[in-house]
Parts: C-alpha cells; structure tokens; sequence
C-alpha cells in the first residue's frame, strides 16, 4: 500500500473522532466572543466619545508598535487563502454527502478565525492613525498571490504546519496585548488577548491531530514532522507586499519590526520547535524505522543549532518607512 493510501486512511480513523475535536477545541457561535463586544457601539449615544478617547489613546503606540499590528491584521485578513489550501489536503472532502468530517472542522476553525481579521481591521479604520486604503490594497495582493507552505496536500505536514503556525500567532497577538497594555490602551490589550487565546485553543487541537497520528502511523510523522523542520516553516504572510511593489518585498521589513520590538523573533522560532518537541515526546516514541530514527536524532539537536544561528541574526536599526503607516500621520 502506498504512503499517500497510508495517510488517507489514518485521516479517515481520525475523522470519526472530528465531532469529540470540534466539542473541546471549538465554541459554539452563541457562547463565543465576538469583535462587536470590544469595540465602539455603533448603536449606541455614546459611539462618537467613545471613538474620540480610543483616538486619543492609539497616539501614544510608536511606529514599529503600528507595523506589526497592521502586517498581523493583513496575515488574519488572507483566510480565504487558508482555508482553500486546507480543504485540498488529502483526507479532507467538502463535497460528497456535504463534505465528511475534516471539512466541517476546517469551516468551523475558519469561522471563529474570522472573527480576528474583523476585529482588529475595526480597530485600525477606527484609530486615525493608519492609510486603510494601502492596507486594504496589501491585503487584496496577499489574497491574491496566494501562498506555498510547502506542506503539498501532505494532511501529516500540514498538521506540522498549522501546530506551529498557531502558536506562533498566540506568541504575537499575546505580545502585542502586553505592549498595548504598557502604552496605556487597555481596551487593544484586551482584544489581543482574546485572539492569543483562541490561538492557543487551535494550536492545542492541531497538536493533538499530530500526537494522534504519532500513536498510528510514528515513522511517516517523524519523516514528516522532519521535512518542515528542516525546510523551515514560512509564514503565511511571506508574500507580503505593498501596493505597486513585487510579490514578498514587504515581508523581511515587517519580520524587522516585530524583531525591533520583540513581538515575534528568531528566538521565539526555537522556542516554538522546542515545545512541539516536548509537547510530542518526540525522544519517547518507539517502533520507528531506521530512517525515521535519523529524523528524530536530526530534529533533538536542531534546536541547539537554530539557537545558535538566531544569535547571530542582526536588525537593523532604522525602521523601513511603510504606506500603511505614514509618520505624519502618528
């Protein structure tokens, strides 16, 4: 039996446990928060002040402070990208009977990711202190350009990805909350604490999908989880770019400035692979093949390697003047 036929049966034996994934992962569209809570009421007498004061606070943010915010609101904005490359992958199917387990999974991750992108492009239109224009334009690219996670249609790779890419997100938003808060804006803090924490919550359910398929098919997942160590994981911003600007020009000056401020680094990067290393036990697992045996020799010691080499990595200082932010304008 082929490893492609391999796969697709584990992602069927997983699939019967999709509803117990979506029950503990995932919260129901009534209970769940929603960006409408943390933000001005439209509705109500005192919307103009209350958009005034939030004005008022959102001047005291420093510019690398507005960068970052602005590039992890155009990275939640370009869902349609993910959700599209997650519903090819091999074991998900969003057609026959009215798409089989996986799919109502990927939908029902989609819609509770969505609400991110909402809330904090509010957030942004709202403060005055950003072009939305140039940032509705960089999202349109991002969407456009689509993106390569080089994961293929590979479900165990994938699962690599999206483990890691989850927390990673949790690791900024959280980041960034912390900031807001040191700065004064109590009411952004809070909105970014609630999206590290639904980050948290999908990072501990793609974990699991992981660890599950450790326990049935170990080898294949070492290989696996191997192959995007050691190709790195990209984000899913890594095509960024301005308006009139080549695809992914804009994404190594928006790395810098989440660096400068210490919102998303190199370290974090190892400490993330690090985690996913314990988290799986990856120096327990037994029965694997030769190869997979390298594999997991290659991936306890890259931590230290990558460690060393995020210590030699320089930012520079000055930051790169952006479109979306504008000095003037801060």
């Amino acid at each position: 039996m082929s490893i492609k036929n391999i796969r697709l049966e584990v992602m069927q034996f997983l699939e019967k446990n999709v509803d117990t994934f979506v029950d503990q992962y995932l919260i129901p569209v009534e209970k769940i928060w929603q960006p409408s809570d943390f933000l001005p009421n439209s509705e109500g007498d005192n919307f103009f002040e209350e958009v005034k004061e939030l004005r008022e606070i959102a001047k005291d943010l420093p510019y690398d402070f507005w960068v970052t915010l602005v590039g992890d609101t155009i990275t939640e904005e370009a869902l349609p990208t993910y959700e599209s490359w997650l519903m090819d992958v091999e074991g998900i199917d969003q057609v026959e009977g009215g798409g089989n387990g996986w799919s109502k999974w990927i939908r029902q991750w989609t819609g509770e990711e969505n609400r991110h992108g909402d809330m904090l492009n509010k957030y942004l239109y709202l403060s005055g202190r950003v072009n939305m224009r140039e940032i509705e334009m960089t999202t349109q690219h991002l969407i456009n350009d689509g993106f390569d996670i080089g994961t293929g249609r590979d479900p165990y790779k994938n699962f690599v990805y999206t483990s890691f890419q989850e927390l990673a997100t949790y690791v900024s938003h959280n980041r960034v909350a912390q900031m807001a808060k040191k700065y004064g804006d109590n009411k952004l803090s809070k909105m970014c604490k609630m999206i590290a924490g639904d980050e948290m919550r999908h990072h501990h359910a793609y974990s699991e999908f992981v660890n599950r398929i450790f326990q049935i098919d170990p080898s294949e997942m070492m290989l696996a989880f191997q192959y995007m160590m050691k190709a790195k994981i990209v984000m899913p911003a890594h095509f960024l770019r301005e308006s009139g600007q080549k695809i992914s020009t804009a994404f190594e000056q928006f790395s810098d400035s989440a660096q400068r401020i210490g919102v998303y680094t190199a370290a974090d990067y190892v400490d993330i692979m690090q985690k996913l290393i314990v988290k799986w036990e990856i120096d327990q697992i037994t029965g694997l093949t030769d190869e997979a045996e390298k594999a997991r020799d290659y991936l306890m010691k890259l931590p230290g390697r990558m460690a060393r080499i995020s210590e030699r990595i320089v930012i520079p200082q000055e930051s790169h003047i952006f479109k979306w932010v504008e000095p003037a304008r801060l």
